[in-house]
């Protein structure tokens, strides 16, 4: 994977799930948590949603649970609907599952397409993550976004 110019700037990642209210902020915020760890700020993190169904909506309360186990900070936050013109100011475009890279290819602009990536893909598998909102399986779901958002930091090159 190319990453963007390590020179200009902070790298900007989006991470998207149907909803934006259970996978794509608990990715956003254990990538969050995994970058101030590591001592990274060369990095920012977002999630947006792909679909309206829950715009405006704040964090699932199943995914706040899981998040405050696991001793993950979190904001409350509203999702919001990525656009083609927003998602051109984004380096990496990661979406959770195989419908959420299907939207994604068809909403962006042909040129910004391959920033588009499976969160998993980092961790070296080409599976979904399973969306809590019909497993009710948070911890699966934590599990899979930790692996993915760890492979991931291990991928960002440092800011030179």
């Amino acid at each position: 994977m190319a990453f963007p110019n390590t020179d200009a700037g902070p790298r900007h990642i989006l991470f998207v799930c149907h909803g934006n209210i259970c996978r794509s902020p608990m990715a956003e915020f254990v990538m969050k948590e995994l970058l101030r760890r590591a001592g990274r700020d060369d990095t920012e993190v977002e999630s947006a949603a792909l679909h309206t169904d829950e715009i405006g909506n704040d964090i699932h309360y199943g995914t706040r649970a899981k998040l405050r186990e696991k001793g993950i900070p979190f904001a409350p936050r509203a999702a919001w609907l990525l656009t083609a013109a927003k998602a051109r100011e984004y380096d990496l475009l990661i979406g959770m599952d195989d419908y959420n890279v299907a939207d994604l290819r068809r909403l962006v602009y042909p040129e910004d397409r391959p920033k588009i990536r499976r969160l998993l893909s980092f961790a070296g598998e080409e599976r979904p993550i399973a969306d809590p909102w019909y497993t009710g399986d948070f911890d699966a779901t934590y599990s899979d976004i930790l692996k993915g958002c760890t492979a991931l930091l291990e991928h960002l090159p440092l800011k030179k």
